[in-house]
């Protein structure tokens, strides 16, 4: 997206007849909230003046703390394409969350990620992220209600008449790129009904913000061609989940730290640091990247979602891959993340991890170019492959052991969020669901 400043958007929103201004920011679960204002207010809010009640946001603060302050990110200054209109259009800046005396408010996602790129900066590196988005397109009861009914029965990189999303694909990515987006790529998913739209990497915090706002503008302009957009990890029983592929580079002076031309795979040897941190914290990171009691539905075997913590070059089957491309390009892609993560702390907690490697010059063991779906315990035994936690819960407790993942997220998040986890746990175990009423009422 463009880079404004202060003045910029003022001017812009004088030159461009808008009314209202949606001052956007998310809560520790990354469902994202706004604060509505009028154009008079714009530079009160630019001058960070602007008060809101933060005790009715998840994982903010308590009600007897409420008082918040937006700092609203003048570079985040963007036009809703969809929402012009003679009487006004709508704009969006997306803020910081700050305490009444003025210092960032450790509980604001955004605060973690830029304290975790902080870490980066501190060793002369600047983090770049690239994510895989998918999504399901599934059609609307009468009443509006959304539905599990896919509008089409096409598969992996399939073409129109068959895709009969393109069109809503077709019209996402016209806004998208009105908004400043670059896609590289879109194309119909392995499901039926699933989709996936790729755009350029870029620093972590820009990916963050755009994540967000890629995904209001993906369920918006689907309500639009009356379909149902969700980003759930697995609406579906029997077909692929929705994932959310990272991918990942290092930055220093401007050259890649990952590439190595002169190494035999051309990575260096902090490509492999790196990714040896990713795996001695891959579990904790799970509860991150992986936040929901359904996340882990996708993550069984048979569907190429990643389950196994191994790294590999040549194959799509462990928890990271290298891809083949290298110079500027070279990256490493961590496949078990899913959309319904909230990127700002799942970047940091990925970054951190990664750090923790090089930092302590940690050692990856040798790549599996198996296939590991097809490996028997045994021979995963034997090349030391373990698992993913198996659910929620069993994410939740690696996280809450792992010191470093722990201080990626900070005290304040890291408490909330575990609290609403838990809760979340606590509320799916203890429910009857309809597979246990199939299989036992009369059984019993």
């Amino acid at each position: 997206m463009s880079r404004y400043t202060k003045e910029d958007v003022l001017r812009l929103v004088a030159e461009n007849n808008i009314h209202f201004i949606r001052l956007q920011f998310t809560d520790i679960l990354g469902i994202p909230k706004n604060v509505s204002i009028t154009a008079k207010q714009l530079e009160k809010a630019l001058n960070n003046e602007l008060m809101f009640d933060g005790s009715s946001i998840e994982g903010f603060v308590r009600i007897e703390e409420s008082d918040m302050y937006l700092y609203p990110d003048p570079s985040t200054f963007e036009i809703y394409p969809w929402r012009a209109s003679e009487e006004g259009s709508i704009a969006r800046l997306i803020c910081d969350i700050h305490n009444p005396d003025g210092t960032p408010f450790a509980g604001d996602p955004r605060y973690v990620l830029r304290r975790a790129l902080e870490e980066a900066n501190k060793m002369g590196l600047a983090f770049n992220v690239g994510p895989e988005a998918e999504f399901f397109l599934f059609h609307t009861s009468p009443d509006g209600t959304s539905t599990t009914h896919t509008h089409d029965k096409a598969g992996y990189f399939d073409l129109s008449p068959i895709d009969l999303g393109e069109n809503a694909r077709r019209d996402i990515i016209l806004t998208l790129e009105k908004m400043g987006y670059e896609i590289e790529a879109s194309h119909h998913e392995v499901a039926p009904g699933q989709h996936e739209i790729d755009f350029k990497y870029s620093d972590a915090l820009d990916i963050a913000d755009k994540i967000i706002t890629f995904k209001m503008v993906v369920r918006i302009i689907a309500q639009r061609h009356g379909l149902h957009a969700t980003f759930m990890a697995k609406p579906i029983f029997g077909e692929a989940g929705n994932g959310m592929h990272i991918n990942q580079s290092l930055f220093k002076n401007g050259e890649n730290i990952f590439w190595d031309p002169s190494s035999p795979e051309q990575l260096s040897e902090t490509t492999f640091q790196y990714i040896a941190g990713i795996m001695k914290h891959a579990k904790a990171i799970a509860a991150v990247t992986n936040p929901t009691v359904n996340s882990y539905k996708r993550l069984v075997p048979g569907f190429e979602a990643p389950l196994y913590i191994a790294w590999s070059s040549q194959n799509r089957s462990p928890l990271i891959r290298i891809p083949a491309k290298r110079g500027l390009s070279t990256r490493v892609e961590l496949r078990n993340p899913d959309p319904t993560c909230n990127p700002y702390l799942a970047f940091a907690a990925v970054l951190m991890a990664g750090l923790d490697g090089i930092k302590n010059k940690l050692t990856a063991p040798a790549p599996c170019d198996r296939n590991i779906f097809e490996m028997t315990p045994l021979e995963r035994w034997e090349h030391g492959i373990t698992n993913l936690p198996g659910n929620l819960m069993d994410a939740l407790d690696e996280l809450s052991k792992d010191e470093v993942i722990k201080t990626a997220l900070g005290p304040h998040v890291l408490n909330r969020y575990l609290d609403a986890k838990y809760q979340e746990w606590n509320d799916y175990r203890t429910r009857v669901h309809q597979w246990e009423l199939d299989h036992y009422l009369e059984m019993y």
